[in-house]
């Protein structure tokens, strides 16, 4: 199937823990492999967060239905920082708690690299400084950021040994940096920073006392309704969408209308972002959410007025494309 090769892989390694697997590991994540390795939380599944294709990877690699916001990990405060607009209250946060294991949700900052379908196409990147050597290792190794949800298929159970990547991703990922069992065994804390107050999106390895310690009184996220999409790990709510209403399923398309193509473009097609000229699915999700952003500027300042997307099949990776492209599409209150 188109789209599925990309994660399939003739053989998953098993790297020791040592520099010389340290090195192996960040060389595959630098080529845009992807590589589970150990946190104090749980074994992440690490993609270069800064190279699109390789984040769509992962999202092919575990079976998500959506494209939810990944958590992209640093070795250090300072690195983090220079991808997000750090408040005061988040530099307080980072001296208490990083490395640790708490995900603070900042606004991204222009000129960030972290691509934004690590990001699901939101203005906010979620970051995180592992406590785990050997993670720090490897992400200093890999000096860039690295995006890494929790290293199973879609639906499973967090890993907390490499035995447990191997159970669900065994020929899907190049390789797994084994480190051993995972000391705290639950995913990181996410506190999203990005508003007026903070708020606490997902409980886990820092507790929501030990943080008002350090801040204050912080709100719980609502609970996520069915119809909302994934802010950022561990909640719902809403995203990006184009201010151009969108069309789904076109097979044709109209002189006021830009084109997403996936394949060969509609004939009389003017404004065209093409996905994947060979509709390939991984290809394609790399490139959505520049290919939404893109499409709403260009064709809002042609005096364009919707855009048209052709159809993507309703498999592997399509299904995730579609739910995003549905959201997009949905009436508009």
């Amino acid at each position: 199937m188109a789209g599925e090769a990309a994660i399939r892989t003739s053989m998953t390694e098993i790297l020791p823990a040592n520099p010389d697997g340290i090195v192996r590991a960040a060389e595959l994540l630098r080529a845009g492999s992807l590589v589970a390795f150990g946190t104090e939380t749980v074994y992440g599944l690490g993609g270069d967060a800064t190279n699109a294709t390789a984040v769509a990877s992962i999202f092919a690699a575990k079976g998500r239905p959506r494209f939810n916001p990944l958590i992209s990990h640093y070795p250090a405060d300072v690195a983090a920082f220079e991808d997000v607009v750090a408040s005061s209250v988040a530099r307080r946060l980072a001296d208490a708690f990083w490395p640790g294991p708490l995900t603070l949700v900042l606004p991204r900052k222009a000129g960030s690299h972290v691509s934004l379908i690590a990001a699901a196409g939101l203005d906010t990147l979620a970051v995180r400084i592992p406590a785990q050597r050997d993670a720090l290792l490897l992400l200093a190794a890999v000096n860039r950021p690295v995006a890494a949800p929790s290293a199973n298929r879609s639906g499973q159970v967090s890993p907390t040994t490499a035995a447990h990547v191997l159970e669900g991703l065994r020929g899907r990922i190049a390789a797994v940096l084994d480190s051993g069992p995972c000391a705290v065994g639950v995913e990181s804390t996410v506190l999203d920073l990005s508003g007026a107050r903070p708020v606490l999106l997902r409980p886990g390895g820092v507790t929501a006392e030990a943080i008002e310690a350090i801040v204050g009184p912080i709100e719980t996220g609502a609970p996520p309704a069915a119809t909302d999409v994934v802010r950022s790990p561990g909640q719902l709510a809403s995203h990006y969408a184009p201010s151009l209403p969108v069309r789904m399923d076109a097979r044709d398309v109209a002189p006021d209308e830009a084109l997403l193509a996936f394949g060969p473009p509609c004939q009389g097609a003017g404004l065209v972002y093409q996905l994947s000229e060979t509709a390939e699915l991984v290809q394609a999700a790399a490139r959505l959410f520049d290919g939404l952003r893109w499409l709403d500027a260009e064709g809002t300042r042609r005096g364009l007025h919707n855009i048209a997307v052709m159809p993507v099949p309703e498999r592997g990776l399509g299904r995730a494309l579609n739910d995003r492209l549905r959201r997009a599409a949905a009436p508009r209150g």
